[in-house]
């Protein structure tokens, strides 16, 4: 029994240690760090973002030039090497990159990234695997495609392109411009357009493969047999507003004022 009583007490002793050891790196406090800049921009520059996992902010104003804020977030420090941040600007334009080495989509390592750039700049190219797009104000062109995640948008103009594949999408108080257009796909998700005013002109198609469509603009409704589909042709029927979803519903409404 001395025996059997001396190894437990030094199993005790040696599991203690073996828990006080690994409970802080549990318990450990994410790291952050944070990358700013303010960019010049010349007229009719593209904006180019790409991102693992991150959480966007594009928020567009009466400025000129561009500010960049990048904070990431990641386990240790050394996990920061995990996850690099490009600025740069050129005749090409504006991208900016925070995407993990070697293609890897760890959710631990991660960032976000908020932007303050003019109100008609040309968003060209946002690309992001996996997190949040938050867009206000923009009014010019705007193409986003988040693989997961929701997109969410507020006063748009101009030609949109937006594509959640699972999250949905949800867009207030835009309008669809006389030179614009707005295209938005949904691969599993709610798709919600809130339009700032009724639009007058305007060709509307919507269909969702499994799901239902409501709308306050006055739209032709098929949905006795397979995906329910509506269509509408208003004025000249010029822009275009395409939505699309495979799995979700489609609403349509307009701000009430």
């Amino acid at each position: 029994m001395g025996l059997y009583n001396r190894r437990m007490r030094w199993f005790a002793c040696s599991l203690g240690l073996l828990l006080a050891t690994i409970a802080p790196a549990r318990g450990a406090s994410p790291v952050t760090d944070r990358t700013s800049r303010v960019l010049p921009m010349a007229a009719d520059a593209p904006i180019r973002i790409d991102a693992t996992v991150a959480d966007v902010v594009i928020t567009g104003s009466a400025r000129n030039d561009l500010r960049v804020d990048v904070e990431r977030r990641v386990p240790a420090r050394d996990d920061l090497a995990r996850l690099p941040v490009t600025i740069d600007s050129g005749p090409d334009g504006i991208h900016v990159a925070v995407v993990q080495e070697r293609d890897a989509r760890n959710p631990d390592v991660k960032a976000t990234i908020t932007i303050a750039a003019p109100a008609d700049a040309d968003l060209r190219s946002v690309r992001v695997f996996e997190g949040s797009v938050k867009l206000t104000n923009l009014t010019r062109a705007c193409d986003v495609e988040l693989r997961r995640g929701a997109i969410d948008a507020d006063r748009l103009a101009g030609r949109i392109r937006l594509e959640s594949g699972l999250g949905g999408i949800d867009v207030r108080d835009s309008e669809l411009s006389t030179d614009g257009m707005m295209r938005l796909r949904v691969f599993n998700g709610p798709l919600r357009v809130r339009f700032a005013r009724p639009p007058e002109n305007a060709r509307i198609l919507a269909v969702t493969l499994n799901g239902a469509i409501a709308s306050e603009i006055p739209l032709t409704i098929k949905d006795q047999f397979g995906p329910r589909f509506g269509e509408s042709t208003l004025g000249t029927g010029s822009p275009l507003l395409s939505a699309d979803v495979v799995k979700g519903d489609i609403t349509l409404s307009v701000t009430k004022r």
